[in-house]
């Protein structure tokens, strides 16, 4: 067993030394313990990802497409963005303490993790990946519902991200904004799922980095009609009426308890 659990070791080790070794001396970060490292190597990771695939989809929306897919008198101002940058700033040093908490657990077998797809075969792989996104689908919903039906983790957590309650006050870079508690509540079921059912280590991290690239794809306002996805069209929907779409990567959750709202139905009626 414990040889097993060296291969997280040995991989989370290699992160820190592809991310840290890069971008600071080893003298600087080579004499931190592994957990501090890891962490580390997260928020650098986490703050690149945000703000390259933030100004990159920005500038393709809001300058190469402009009035393509937005009016422009839909685009948030340059201010509402900094305010959403600002946020996201400060939640990061958190947000990043919840994925480097799941590889200490991981790494010390506490979880269901595997290491290597070859250990279980690609049918239970993928089977295993399918049900691991289901509770992680479930769970959000409801975190995300509660956040909203409890009015003190409304008023304390939630509503810090959604005074970006308009097309001209979403963007991108909202994707991260939020109070760090509730950043990392809806991040849970990432974890509790890995006490569920058996997970590639390698696929459970990656799914949490792809967490910055898909809130920032729903913060856009663009709705992109690919059903079942949940995607910018239903979650504007989510930030003007409060109750509505709190599903994360699809409708399923949403359909089932009765609180979905169709963009393209809501359309319609305002014509």
């Amino acid at each position: 067993m414990e040889d097993y659990l060296k291969l997280f070791v040995e991989e989370t080790s290699f992160y820190n030394r592809l991310v840290l070794g890069t971008f600071l001396p080893e003298s600087w970060w080579g004499p931190l313990p592994h957990m501090l490292q890891g962490w580390l190597r997260n928020y650098i990771g986490g703050v690149l990802l945000y703000f390259i695939s933030g100004f990159l989809w920005c500038f393709y929306i809001y300058h190469l497409k402009r009035n393509v897919y937005i009016p422009k008198d839909a685009i948030p101002s340059k201010e509402a963005m900094l305010l959403q940058i600002s946020v996201a700033m400060k939640a990061m040093p958190w947000y990043c303490a919840l994925p480097s908490l799941s590889e200490y657990m991981i790494e010390n077998g506490w979880t269901k993790c595997f290491a290597r797809i070859s250990d279980v075969g690609w049918p239970t792989y993928i089977i295993n990946a399918a049900i691991y996104l289901v509770i992680v689908e479930f769970g959000i919903y409801w975190m995300h519902k509660l956040l909203h039906d409890i009015k003190p983790l409304y008023k304390y957590l939630h509503a810090t991200h959604h005074i970006y309650n308009k097309q001209n006050t979403l963007s991108p870079f909202a994707g991260l904004a939020f109070h760090p508690l509730d950043g990392i509540l809806q991040a849970v079921p990432h974890v509790v799922a890995l006490f569920l059912v058996p997970m590639h280590f390698t696929t459970h991290i990656a799914l949490i980095f792809v967490e910055a690239l898909w809130t920032a794809n729903i913060h856009d306002c663009i709705h992109g009609k690919v059903w079942p996805v949940m995607g910018a069209g239903y979650h504007t929907i989510h930030h003007t009426t409060y109750r509505h779409n709190y599903g994360h990567y699809t409708i399923w959750m949403d359909w089932m308890f009765g609180t979905l709202r169709d963009p393209v139905k809501e359309d319609a009626k305002k014509m």
